[in-house]
């Protein structure tokens, strides 16, 4: 299992010679990308890879591989601090350049990692059929020690947790796909497979657990809910997952999937050609580990591990500095105007946007001078109060050295984006006025 810091995939960092752009020319470049349709609406996914798990809140691939174009040449490095689903390593790759992507989710890092680096999907089809056979037969054969299984590998209160959200018969079968997927000696083949397991429970149904809305990252159990088989769900998404690697290949550009922290980047000084990211929402309005856990729990983590793994998350309530760093204007205003609606709520801004200064100042560390970083961003209502985050993530990235070459908008497709929001705008819905609009900031070091 990766930890912090731990390199993922062998990376290729070095450093190219910049090349191919005079650099006043990227300010009008980059401005004239922003003033384009950035909703992408027409535009259909070109691959299938994209769709290999579920993920809330990706954006199209059409928007990173609009920048990655007209922004760097082949060879150049892109970086995705904040990886996620890991879409604009993607895209990087396809069109022969180096993509990096960093993240602290190990759920993120394992979809990022199988999208970089696919398995031979004849061998992983073929293994992945053996798996089932197998673990029919250690259904029929050996029941009782799948139990003797779940007690050695998993502490009380895991149990107690698979117990509340998964049948007891839904355990036994997903225990004894794991055991053999555990077998499969090729590490590439073994992480497309773990993913495919996940990918029976993470989704907007809540799979073969008894929840349902795990996609969206707000679960609830639906104490009626007959769970599908998971051996048979799981044969169903080994099929399109094969189908979905069969048809894209492998991508010419090398990749490196970094498990580490946006804040503080494991790369040198002035290494980036561009940086493509999309933070997440302050106050946590997307809880990706509230859905993750559901899967992570049968890799291995306990779950009070995962709590406090979330704690690592940019824009966790619970993060906290003892060194403040100071913030600009706009943001000391917004945060004051939450204050006094309500202090704890300020509090949890005021730690977002410190948690960004410290993301906004690691990104122009490493961006090469004169190169480009495009943050997606979106605001959050706290009370009622628009967070303000185009404004404010503006001015902080100011603050830290970056000029503001502009700021673009584009309407969120909620089918396409896995959003906890429905297609009409409900002004009756905190949540779901946060969630039909986004910006993408442009910036230049």
């Amino acid at each position: 299992m990766a930890q912090q810091g731990q390199l993922m995939i062998t990376p290729h960092i070095a450093q190219n010679s910049f090349s191919g752009f005079v650099s006043s020319s990227l300010d009008d470049i980059l401005g004239k990308l922003l003033e384009g349709d950035l909703d992408f609406a027409q535009d259909a996914e070109n691959s299938t890879m994209h769709n290999l798990h579920a993920f809330p809140a990706k954006y199209p691939p059409a928007l990173p591989r609009l920048f990655i174009q007209h922004l760097t040449q082949p060879g150049e490095v892109v970086l995705d601090p904040m990886v996620g689903s890991g879409t604009t390593v993607l895209e990087a790759i396809r069109i022969d350049r180096h993509g990096i992507g960093v993240d602290v989710d190990p759920l993120a890092l394992l979809l990022a990692q199988v999208k970089a680096a696919p398995p031979d999907p004849t061998r992983a089809f073929q293994s992945g059929s053996s798996v089932c056979n197998r673990a029919y037969l250690m259904l029929q054969r050996e029941r009782p020690s799948l139990r003797r299984e779940m007690r050695r590998r998993f502490d009380d209160r895991t149990l107690d947790f698979l117990d509340y959200w998964f049948a007891r018969e839904t355990q036994e079968e997903l225990v004894a796909l794991l055991l053999q997927i555990e077998t499969e000696p090729d590490p590439e083949i073994r992480q497309f497979l773990r993913l495919c397991f996940s990918g029976i429970i993470v989704t907007k149904s809540g799979g073969v657990s008894l929840a349902m809305d795990l996609a969206h990252t707000r679960p609830h159990k639906v104490e009626r809910k007959t769970p599908r088989p998971a051996i048979e769900e799981f044969a169903k998404r080994l099929r399109k997952n094969v189908a979905s690697i069969q048809q894209t290949g492998r991508s010419p550009g090398q990749a490196a999937i970094l498990c580490a922290d946006a804040r503080a980047l494991p790369l040198r000084d002035n290494s980036v050609h561009l940086i493509i990211t999309s933070p997440p929402y302050a106050a946590n309005a997307i809880d990706y580990m509230r859905a993750h856990k559901f899967s992570l729990v049968w890799f291995g983590y306990p779950i009070d591990r995962l709590s406090s793994r979330r704690k690592e998350y940019v824009g966790q309530e619970a993060s906290q500095y003892d060194l403040p760093l100071p913030l600009p204007e706009s943001a000391q205003q917004v945060i004051q105007r939450v204050c006094e609606a309500d202090a704890r709520k300020a509090k949890v801004l005021e730690r977002y946007y410190q948690d960004m200064t410290r993301v906004m100042r690691e990104a122009y560390r490493v961006l090469l001078p004169g190169r480009c970083a495009v943050f997606v961003v979106a605001s959050s209502r706290l009370r009622g109060i628009d967070t303000r985050a185009d404004l404010c993530l503006s001015e902080i990235a100011q603050t830290v050295g970056f000029r503001v070459a502009g700021v673009g908008t584009r309407c969120i497709r909620r089918d396409r984006r896995m959003m906890p929001a429905s297609r009409h705008l409900d002004n009756s819905s905190v949540i779901e006025q946060r969630m039909h609009q986004e910006y993408v900031i442009g910036l230049i070091k």
